[in-house]
Formats: C-alpha cells, sequence, structure tokens
C-alpha cells in the first residue's frame, strides 16, 4: 500500500548536512532538509507534500496554542550493513497517533498517508542517518490544531508534520531516579495514555525540582494513592525483582509504549519471567532493601533502554548493583539493537525496509 503513494516534492536549494558535527549529535540539536506536511480542512487531508524544513507561519489565535490540541509520536530509523535504510516498527507509532489522536477529539490520519510520506521523506534525507553505534534518525511526527479561533470547541483544521533529526546516545550514563509522591503526570480518566503535548507539559516543573535535589527524572506513582508505580519520566518503567521482570500494567494514565512492547516480547522469547500488574512503590524499597531488586530501567524510544542507578525515596538514596552485574536489561538492549539495525533476525517482523 505504501508503494501507491506518492506525493510531491520540493527539494531543499542548499543541505544543511555538511554543518553537522556527527561526533557530537546530542538529542534534537540538528534538523535534516525536509519535512512532510499534510493539512486537514473541509473534514479531509489535503495537500500531502514534501517541503524543505522550515519555520512555520501562525496566526496569534493558533487554537492549539490556547487550548492544547496537540500531540506527537516518536521512532527511529537506521542503516543495515548494506546501507539500506530500516525503521522500527513504525505502523505501531501509526496506529497510537490516531488513538492519541481520538482522546483529542482530533482526525485520524490515514495509516497509508503517514506510511507514504515517512518513506518517501526517509529516501530523500537518507545521508542523515548516522552510521556511528547508538546511533539513530529520530523521527517526529506530530498534529495539532490550526484554527485561528479561540473560542472552545475542536478545531476544524489541522497540521500534520513529520520531520527528522540525526541523534546520538540519549542518556550517557544510568540515572538517578526520585519517587514523586505529591505530583501526578496523569489521573485516572484523563490523557495518560497518549502522546499529548500537555502529558510532557505537566511533568516539566516536578522534574526541574528534582533536578535541583541531584536527581535526572521522577518515578511517577498513581495520581490517587501514589502507593503504586506508573511511569519514569517520559519513558515506561521495568524492575528485575527475585529474577522477574516486573512492569505496572498498562492503562489510561499509563503510556502504552512500543519500546514498553518489545521489551516485553523480547524477554518472554529469551525465557524471562514477565509480570504486567500493578507495582507498588512499598514492593520496590522493600526489595532495595532486602537485595532482590537486582535492576531498574526506563524504557522508550529515545533512550531504548535506559539504566537506574538510585531510588531515591522520603530523603533516602537506594543504589542499585553495579551495571556490570546486571544481565535482564543489557541482554535485551543488545538484542533490540541488533534488530532495529539488521544485525539479527527479525522474527517479530519489527523491522520495515524503506
Amino acid at each position: 500500500m505504501v508503494d501507491t503513494l506518492t506525493f510531491p516534492v520540493q527539494q531543499t536549494a542548499q543541505s544543511r548536512l555538511s554543518e553537522v558535527d556527527f561526533a557530537n549529535l546530542g538529542f534534537g540539536k540538528y534538523y535534516s532538509d525536509h519535512m512532510f506536511v499534510v493539512q486537514y480542512a473541509d473534514k479531509q487531508w489535503q495537500n500531502p507534500r514534501i517541503v524543505p524544513y522550515g519555520d512555520l507561519s501562525l496566526s496569534p489565535a493558533t487554537s492549539a496554542l490556547h487550548y492544547g490540541q496537540a500531540l506527537f509520536e516518536g521512532l527511529k530509523a537506521y542503516k543495515n550493513e548494506a546501507g539500506e535504510v530500516l525503521v522500527f516498527r513504525p505502523e505501531a507509532n501509526a496506529r497510537r497517533l490516531n488513538a492519541s489522536a481520538e482522546r483529542l477529539a482530533m482526525p485520524a490520519l490515514p495509516e497509508e498517508m503517514f506510511m507514504a510520506g515517512l518513506q518517501q521523506l526517509l529516501a530523500l534525507d537518507k545521508d542523515w542517518i548516522p552510521a556511528a553505534p547508538g546511533h539513530s534518525l529520530y523521527i517526529r511526527p506530530f498534529m495539532f490544531a490550526t484554527d485561528a479561533y479561540t473560542g472552545v470547541r475542536p478545531s476544524e483544521t489541522y497540521l500534520f508534520i513529520i520531520f527528522t533529526c540525526p541523534v546520538g546516545v540519549y542518556y550517557n550514563k544510568p540515572v538517578r531516579v526520585k519517587v514523586e509522591t505529591h505530583f501526578t503526570r496523569a489521573p485516572k480518566g484523563g490523557m495518560g495514555y497518549s502522546k499529548a503535548a500537555g502529558n510532557y507539559a505537566s511533568a516539566l516543573y516536578p522534574t526541574a525540582l528534582a533536578q535541583k535535589d541531584g536527581y535526572d527524572q521522577l518515578l511517577w506513582t498513581d495520581g490517587v494513592s501514589h502507593e503504586y508505580f506508573e511511569e519514569s519520566g517520559t519513558m515506561n518503567v521495568m524492575f528485575v525483582i527475585n529474577g522477574k521482570l516486573v512492569t505496572p500494567a498498562t492503562s489510561d494514565s499509563i503510556l502504552k509504549g512500543v519500546t514498553r512492547d518489545s521489551v516485553l516480547k523480547l524477554a518472554q522469547q529469551m525465557g524471562i519471567a514477565v509480570e504486567e500488574r500493578p507495582v507498588s512503590v512499598r514492593e520496590v524499597i522493600e526489595a532495595a532493601k532486602n537485595g532482590t531488586l537486582t535492576e531498574a530501567f526506563g524504557v522508550g524510544t529515545a533512550a531504548t533502554i535506559a539504566p537506574i542507578a538510585v531510588i531515591g525515596h522520603e530523603g533516602v538514596d537506594y543504589t542499585l548493583p553495579p551495571m556490570e552485574t546486571r544481565t535482564v536489561a543489557p541482554r535485551i538492549h543488545q538484542a533490540l539493537d541488533d534488530i532495529k539495525t539488521g544485525k539479527a533476525a527479525d522474527s517479530f517482523g519489527w523491522v520495515v525496509k524503506m
């Protein structure tokens, strides 16, 4: 179906590729030459095209700026040894984008348009994909309301864009996290399961407070009792307790992460016991005290797997076992990387060759 759609292309007059320091990419520092753009108006998606990456012109009354109808996705592209472009689970991101759109009263984007636009964009900017281990081309699809109207209602017009950027490693060391028991990332019945922009805005202030105390991120707890873990920073969270991989079950307040799903499926294939269930703060802290908590880590597109070194709770820091003793997260991380880059067989059908 992807091959049946093609869109007009306006190529940039001057590539910026030569300006990129591929040895020091960071994350979100450089942006590729082109972007895929499509507009929604008159109850249909129209005028899909690829244009040079550049600024947008918006009315001060643009409704997304006032009422938060904005969402995004995140996925990555790699190159295999033959130089072919591989994208990890793009169909899953297209489906989740539309699940988020439904929650925010936004129109669904046809999945074939998402995939075809992505394919053309990557074909045009494939030279932006880094080759170094641990590096990739980050892909950012997003949608927002564009009505120049300040009345409170769903917008009647929207803009969907995909842009890309070459990125390096997100975290360069294991992270220190603090258990958050006051602020709430997302309540039950809210938008926590979606990739709504507002979910991330609400996390910025409490995260900044934790960083002032010497932590990198937060371990979010539920919004009712603050007794159960939900996520870690902008990622899903997992623990290895008594040899079992334990993670909070998804709900309407927890993102259904693509990386989360991939990690769990790989773990099960490897014969690692997996439990998706409520995970209490008390259980994890007790396991940290008695030594049965051997690993904890966040999982998400940006970092893939981010090992947790320290968990801070009620003024006490619990240091987890050193990285060289850990076996679950490093093994899964390596397996995921090998699948994404074509070095290992993809028995799940996750990788799409563009």
